[in-house]
Protein backbone atom coordinates (compact mmCIF):
# COMPACT_ATOMS: atom_id res chain seq x y z
CA UNK A 1 0.00 0.00 0.00
CA UNK A 2 1.19 3.52 -0.84
CA UNK A 3 0.52 6.28 1.67
CA UNK A 4 1.11 9.99 1.24
CA UNK A 5 0.92 12.45 4.07
CA UNK A 6 1.34 16.18 4.01
CA UNK A 7 1.67 18.70 6.77
CA UNK A 8 -0.41 21.77 6.02
CA UNK A 9 0.45 24.77 8.16
CA UNK A 10 -2.65 25.83 10.03
CA UNK A 11 -1.43 29.30 10.94
CA UNK A 12 -0.61 30.40 7.38
CA UNK A 13 -3.07 31.78 4.87
CA UNK A 14 -3.08 29.33 1.97
CA UNK A 15 -5.68 30.91 -0.29
CA UNK A 16 -6.35 34.56 -0.98
CA UNK A 17 -8.97 36.04 -3.28
CA UNK A 18 -8.59 39.44 -4.94
CA UNK A 19 -11.44 41.06 -6.82
CA UNK A 20 -12.26 44.29 -8.59
CA UNK A 21 -15.54 45.76 -9.65
CA UNK A 22 -16.09 47.07 -13.17
CA UNK A 23 -12.41 46.85 -14.16
CA UNK A 24 -9.40 44.60 -14.33
CA UNK A 25 -6.39 44.77 -12.06
CA UNK A 26 -3.93 47.62 -12.54
CA UNK A 27 -0.23 46.94 -13.10
CA UNK A 28 0.39 48.40 -9.61
CA UNK A 29 -2.02 45.94 -7.98
CA UNK A 30 -0.60 42.95 -9.82
CA UNK A 31 2.97 44.04 -9.08
CA UNK A 32 2.21 44.28 -5.36
CA UNK A 33 0.66 40.80 -5.35
CA UNK A 34 3.72 39.51 -7.22
CA UNK A 35 6.11 41.08 -4.70
CA UNK A 36 4.05 39.63 -1.85
CA UNK A 37 4.56 36.15 -3.34
CA UNK A 38 8.28 36.67 -4.02
CA UNK A 39 9.18 38.05 -0.60
CA UNK A 40 7.56 37.13 2.67
CA UNK A 41 8.67 38.42 6.04
CA UNK A 42 8.08 36.70 9.33
CA UNK A 43 6.42 38.70 12.08
CA UNK A 44 9.00 37.25 14.45
CA UNK A 45 12.01 38.30 12.37
CA UNK A 46 14.55 40.73 13.80
CA UNK A 47 13.01 44.22 13.47
CA UNK A 48 15.96 45.59 11.50
CA UNK A 49 15.89 42.65 9.08
CA UNK A 50 12.11 42.90 8.80
CA UNK A 51 12.36 46.60 7.92
CA UNK A 52 15.02 45.86 5.29
CA UNK A 53 12.91 43.07 3.82
CA UNK A 54 9.84 45.32 3.58
CA UNK A 55 11.90 48.02 1.87
CA UNK A 56 13.29 45.44 -0.55
CA UNK A 57 9.78 44.12 -1.23
CA UNK A 58 8.61 47.62 -2.13
CA UNK A 59 11.55 48.13 -4.51
CA UNK A 60 10.74 44.78 -6.16
CA UNK A 61 7.08 45.83 -6.49
CA UNK A 62 8.09 49.08 -8.22
CA UNK A 63 10.43 47.23 -10.59
CA UNK A 64 7.79 44.63 -11.48
CA UNK A 65 5.21 47.41 -11.93
CA UNK A 66 7.51 49.16 -14.41
CA UNK A 67 7.84 46.00 -16.50
CA UNK A 68 4.11 45.26 -16.33
CA UNK A 69 3.36 48.75 -17.65
CA UNK A 70 5.87 48.18 -20.44
CA UNK A 71 4.17 44.87 -21.27
CA UNK A 72 0.76 46.58 -21.44
CA UNK A 73 2.13 49.24 -23.81
CA UNK A 74 3.78 46.58 -25.97
CA UNK A 75 0.57 44.55 -26.14
CA UNK A 76 -1.45 47.61 -27.14
CA UNK A 77 1.07 48.29 -29.89
CA UNK A 78 0.64 44.71 -31.11
CA UNK A 79 -3.17 45.04 -31.07
CA UNK A 80 -2.96 48.43 -32.81
CA UNK A 81 -0.77 46.99 -35.58
CA UNK A 82 -3.02 43.95 -36.00
CA UNK A 83 -6.11 46.17 -36.33
CA UNK A 84 -4.36 48.46 -38.82
CA UNK A 85 -3.28 45.43 -40.87
CA UNK A 86 -6.87 44.15 -40.78
CA UNK A 87 -8.15 47.44 -42.16
CA UNK A 88 -9.68 48.91 -38.97
CA UNK A 89 -7.86 52.24 -38.48
CA UNK A 90 -10.62 53.83 -36.38
CA UNK A 91 -10.61 50.96 -33.89
CA UNK A 92 -6.80 50.83 -33.97
CA UNK A 93 -6.60 54.52 -33.07
CA UNK A 94 -9.09 54.03 -30.25
CA UNK A 95 -6.82 51.32 -28.82
CA UNK A 96 -3.76 53.55 -29.22
CA UNK A 97 -5.41 56.31 -27.19
CA UNK A 98 -6.13 54.04 -24.20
Amino acid sequence: MFTVSMDIPRHEQLVMVHTTEGRGFTPEEVAQRCADKIISVSDTADPVLRQQAYAYKESIAKLVEQYFKEAVRADRTTVYNALMDAGHPTLANAIRRL
